[in-house]
């Protein structure tokens, strides 16, 4: 019997080298960053068992193999559509800014998208405002209303929010509305998801979670766009999820959650209509194109142009990523950033570094307290390098800074749904507008200078003094970068 249990130790001792070689020589061979290679080698080695298990959670953009050939079939007749905007006239790449001209050529080479002018935008910065402007426009619906969020939480406005989508739906309107399966549990949960279904609101929950299908599919992999169309003549889209934050997270810790939204009209309705067309029908395999923008655009007016950035699986890869890398490069005074969760990978850094050392004046604006502690910890462990390089940090106190927005010399601004951690600019299904407009800008980089004023400057000699504990806690989930 002792020979039996010997045998039975060698042969799991072999067979869990052989799946740690495995593994290994799968993470060398694919071609990724160097830096997050070896981020995924030292979580194998170092947590045994658990470390492999992650790596086919987490390791590999999975998007399932029915989703993953859906998304390759219509990639072609969705790029054919876009290519169609390239002969509206909202489509001037004469009179574009410097900032967008470069980010057009990218994007149209890529996707076929050009930036449109002919919009006009509205920041909304207050969850009221926001909340109210959306039940208006649902109240005043005549056709159709898409939506599209990671997060819908019950309670209070959005509670006002989905009596207004059933009372649309019973007049006669066409609802479609996607939401995430990990974002959106309490929802599904909720009476509203059968009232919603009762009423004759379609409800998909997006990327579904089952735990059968934990290895077929990455489970990390979320829909993160918010976007709501409304009759293909208004749209949103921002960083705010389809919550009252005053009914939201309130035991978390890290105060409510501050959002924006911006309200669109114009030709750029369409094309966030047609990333809401691309989402369901990954999800669903419904084909249900809008119809083109009417492109008579006085050019006497509007011709501040407006790029819609949309990114994950099925897209060109890192799309967002580069249209982010370029628009930093291209700056001459000023960038500033906002976001919530800041993991960048090594040449996002380098790029922040770079910009400001050549000059730049570069701010970062974070939240003190984050609702995950891992990203908090990661997010740390980058401030005395960007410090060094002449960085400005500023932790915001308000509450959890949720806003997703970077201007560029006061004259440009990236306003969208993206992080600055891969899990946004490599993973998610993502989208982003880069707006060439600007008064538009100068109203966001008013908002930012109030963030800053609700904020504590980061300084490079009292942030040297911080503990041996903090240092240690902040390489030790700087280690977890792929997991973030």
């Amino acid at each position: 019997m002792d020979k039996f249990y010997h045998f039975l130790t060698l042969a799991g001792i072999g067979l869990y080298w052989l799946l740690v070689a495995g593994v290994t020589i799968r993470v060398v061979l694919k071609r990724r960053a160097v830096s997050v290679s070896l981020a995924w080698l030292m979580i194998i080695y170092i947590l045994p068992v658990l470390g492999v298990a992650c790596y086919f959670l987490f390791g590999e953009l999975n998007l399932g193999r029915k989703r993953a050939e859906r998304a390759k079939e219509m990639f072609t007749p969705f790029e054919k559509w876009f290519s169609q905007l390239n002969d509206c006239n909202a489509h001037n790449p004469e009179t574009m800014g410097r900032h967008i001209y470069r980010i057009d050529e990218l994007c149209n080479n890529r996707l076929g998208l050009p930036a449109l002018s002919g919009n006009t935008l509205s920041l909304q910065q207050s969850p009221n405002e926001i909340l109210h402007s959306i039940i208006e426009d649902i109240e005043n619906a005549q056709s159709s209303i898409r939506m599209v969020f990671y997060i819908w939480h019950p309670g209070g406005l959005a509670d006002s929010v989905a009596s207004a989508l059933i009372q649309a739906a019973k007049r006669g309107v066409d609802v479609k509305l996607l939401l995430d399966s990990a974002g959106s549990p309490r929802f599904f949960r909720s009476p509203w998801y059968r009232m919603m279904q009762d009423a004759g609101i379609e409800v998909i929950q997006a990327l579904e979670v089952k735990m059968w299908r934990i290895f077929l599919r990455r489970l990390d992999l979320r829909q993160h766009r918010k976007i709501i169309v409304i009759d293909d003549e208004i749209a949103y889209t921002g960083s705010m999820n389809l919550v009252d934050p005053a009914y939201f997270k309130q035991n978390s810790g890290v105060g409510h959650w501050v959002d924006i939204m911006v309200r669109i009209t114009g030709p750029t309705v369409n094309v966030l209509s047609a990333i809401h067309c691309w989402d369901w029908e990954v999800e669903t395999g419904e084909r249900h194109l809008p119809r083109l923008p009417e492109c008579k655009i006085d050019e006497s007016e509007f011709q501040h142009p407006i790029k819609v950035v949309p990114s994950g699986p099925g897209m060109p890869e890192y799309l967002i990523y580069q249209v982010l890398t370029l628009a930093i490069n291209q700056a001459n005074r000023s960038v500033r950033i906002t976001t919530p969760y800041f993991v960048p990978n090594a040449d996002l850094l380098e790029t922040l570094k770079m910009t400001a050392q050549r000059g730049i004046d570069v701010e970062l604006i974070i939240p003190h307290k984050n609702d995950s502690m891992m990203v908090q910890w990661a997010s740390r462990a980058f401030y005395s390098e960007l410090l060094c390089a002449g960085v400005k940090i500023y932790e915001f106190y308000g509450g959890l800074l949720h806003t997703k927005s970077v201007v560029i010399d006061d004259q440009f601004c990236l306003v969208g749904t993206v992080n600055m951690d891969m899990r946004s600019l490599w993973l998610n299904f993502e989208v982003t507008l880069a707006v060439d407009d600007e008064e538009f800008t100068k109203q966001m980089s008013w908002l930012q200078d109030s963030y800053i004023k609700q904020s504590h400057t980061v300084v490079l000699e009292e942030w040297e003094k911080r503990s041996l504990f903090s240092r240690f806690l902040e390489r030790v989930f700087y280690l977890f970068n792929p997991l973030l």
